[in-house]
């Protein structure tokens, strides 16, 4: 009776075995870099990390496909290695000897990759399926929308140019100021200027208030008291 159990059992086992072998139709090749990406919080991979890492997969074929009744035998482990890298394939749930298209797998794992990572606290370089392209996350959008932004910085420099050309305007009006009022307090005070010319002292003659040459005032007083 028990020979009778354990034939069937054997035959499932060697049947697994040749499912599940490297390069094997519909096997795919998983190497985890822990260590990498925890550092001294790395995990040990063992018998329960393995557990999960099927548990994940039977539950990314159950949510790809509404009609799958993936379990978590049915997902097959083989070949790890002490470095965290394996291979494994999913059987069939209805016939169990056959395996499920890597074309379906491929298209499960993708669609729950982000939920996979989070399950091992890794990323897609650091839990690499090595026939399975990364999916890429979604693009980080800014909390404040692009136009605003360029909004913003259009109007910043409107403001500067026109700061900058209010400052220079009142600088210049204070600078024309200043001259003008020099330039009165100059006339009002009537200062001549002595200027040098061939060693001889000139005086600029003053011409708001004039000058008198004292030669011909000298005259002017003879000829009148005749």
């Amino acid at each position: 009776m028990l020979r009778v159990l354990l034939l069937p059992l054997s035959v499932v086992a060697i049947a697994h075995a040749e499912l599940c072998k490297p390069d094997a139709q519909n096997a795919f090749k998983v190497r985890l870099s822990i260590k990498t990406a925890l550092g001294h919080n790395a995990y040990a991979w063992d018998a329960n990390e393995e557990y999960l890492f099927k548990a994940m997969v039977a539950f990314a074929l159950r949510r790809y496909s509404s009609k799958s009744t993936t379990q978590i035998s049915n997902v097959l482990l083989c070949n790890v290695t002490d470095r965290v890298s394996f291979w494994f394939v999913v059987t069939d749930s209805s016939k169990n000897v056959t395996t499920v298209p890597g074309s379906e797998v491929e298209a499960a794992i993708r669609m729950n990759r982000n939920r996979i990572n989070s399950a091992f606290l890794l990323s897609d370089k650091t839990l690499q399926f090595l026939k399975i392209t990364s999916t890429l996350s979604p693009p980080v959008e800014p909390s404040t929308p692009v136009w605003l932004i360029v909004f913003g910085v259009v109007l910043c420099l409107i403001v500067a140019g026109i700061f900058f050309l209010v400052v220079a305007g009142v600088q210049q009006r204070k600078k024309k100021n200043k001259q003008s009022t020099e330039r009165e307090n100059l006339e009002e005070k009537g200062e001549v200027a002595v200027t040098v010319e061939n060693g001889i002292p000139c005086e600029t003659l003053d011409l708001k208030a004039g000058h008198i040459n004292g030669v011909f005032a000298a005259d002017d007083e003879r000829f009148t008291s005749l």
